[in-house]
């Protein structure tokens, strides 16, 4: 065994449970490095991806949302799943347009990311944009009820006041927010 496969875990086979357009629920059989085997619970999730856009005054554009699972309310960056075929970079870019009317006239990666990949698989990637360009001015409030230009500098405040509890919205902003 080498030092790049010690605790490695192996894998021999998936069974699905359930099947949709957005979410495969399965088991994974699987066998632990102490040689413990078993089936583990698995979720797939199509990869999504997000954009934070900044405008020049180093202000970061939230939008309020409710979300129905957790029944709460809080601060987001606009993001979505990729249709089938799609870049994550055009993904992000029609995501912020579709919830917030803005397009951002640059835009680079900034972070990728697994949110739990001891059960879940669902890649995400995080696009920093600049540039703010409001192409529309109506909500679509399913997608958000208002929209704040936040100053970078309160972002762990807001974090910490339980305001942003969205967890690719938290690492978008961390990694923008550093020291």
């Amino acid at each position: 065994m080498t030092e790049a496969t010690r605790g490695q875990w192996r894998t021999y086979g998936e069974r699905v449970i359930y099947d949709s357009p957005w979410v495969r629920l399965g088991q994974i059989d699987v066998e632990q490095p102490e040689g413990e085997r078993y089936w583990h619970h698995v979720a797939r999730f199509l990869p999504a991806a997000l954009l934070a856009l900044v405008d020049d005054e180093d202000r970061v554009l939230l939008a309020w949302r409710h979300r129905f699972v957790a029944d709460t309310w809080g601060w987001e960056i606009p993001g979505g799943l990729l249709d089938e075929g799609e870049e994550p970079i055009d993904a992000a870019r029609r995501e912020l347009e579709e919830e917030t009317g803005y397009r951002a006239g640059h835009v680079e990666h900034l972070v990728s990311f697994e949110p739990m990949p001891g059960a879940v698989d669902s890649p995400h990637a995080v696009f920093l944009g600049r540039d703010p360009r409001r192409v529309r001015d109506t909500l679509d409030v399913s997608e958000a009820v208002r929209l704040e230009w936040c100053p970078l500098t309160e972002v762990r405040a807001r974090i910490a006041a339980g305001e942003i509890t969205n967890a690719s919205t938290i690492i978008a902003l961390l990694a923008l927010s550093r020291p």
